[in-house]
């Protein structure tokens, strides 16, 4: 049996006024929780959320593919821990018979405070187990939106947003080559910036350019015949 897998990365530097503090536990992947919003904006408080995508083929499954889009706003908060993570595995198959395993994960986050302790990780990792032409792609899109007062979305935020959503599933349910794949999901993940700097450029004292930033991470094996 071998098995191909490629290295994984951590986190990129975080915002401006989020202050890294010690390693977030591993043991909180796979449960995406949050504090609820109108606690957010009562007092601070730590808060933390954890998003994963696992994806599987194999001979018994050839295809198999799941995203998720989370936006989890925490208001004003002390401390925040945030993991957002996609897996993508394919097993057993051939040139012959291939498979094609997605996993992508956009997490949104936003949180409030002038000196706020984050911890925020981004992680993907795509592995071929015995599985030649096969097509594998994980892909970890983390955006943490850190402003000096609580930031809500309006309506025409969230509809923004929303749209972004349903196009990643459509995306995601496609049958594009993973290269193709990996740049249209690029490109969405540039809208979903976009979308945050407009909301932070309506936020009292925001600043797009320092508040908004993207942690990506996109793990790979186009395969294919």
């Amino acid at each position: 049996m071998s098995s191909h897998r490629k290295p994984r990365a951590t986190a990129s530097p975080l915002t401006r006024r989020a202050v890294r503090i010690g390693l977030f536990a591993a043991g909180l992947a796979g449960a995406a929780t949050a504090v609820p919003a109108q606690a957010a904006t009562a007092a601070t408080h730590a808060a933390f959320a954890s998003d994963h995508v696992f994806s599987h083929a194999d001979r018994g499954h050839h295809t198999q593919a799941r995203d998720s889009f989370t936006v989890r706003q925490f208001g004003t908060v002390n401390a925040a821990a945030v993991r957002n993570q996609a897996n993508a595995v394919s097993a057993g198959c051939s040139a012959d018979d291939h498979c094609r395993s997605v996993a992508l994960s956009f997490q949104i986050v936003t949180i409030a405070g002038e000196r706020t302790h984050l911890n925020a990780v981004n992680l993907s990792d795509a592995a071929n187990k015995e599985c030649t032409g096969c097509q594998t792609l994980a892909g970890a899109y983390q955006f943490v939106v850190s402003t000096p007062t609580a930031l809500r979305f309006d309506k025409a935020t969230q509809d923004k947003l929303a749209d972004i959503h349903r196009r990643l599933d459509a995306l995601t349910r496609s049958t594009l080559p993973a290269a193709d794949l990996r740049t249209k999901v690029d490109g969405l993940a540039g809208e979903v910036t976009s979308v945050l700097h407009d909301a932070v450029a309506n936020a009292p004292k925001g600043d797009p350019k320092n508040d908004v930033t993207l942690h990506r991470h996109l793990d790979g094996w186009p395969g294919g015949r």
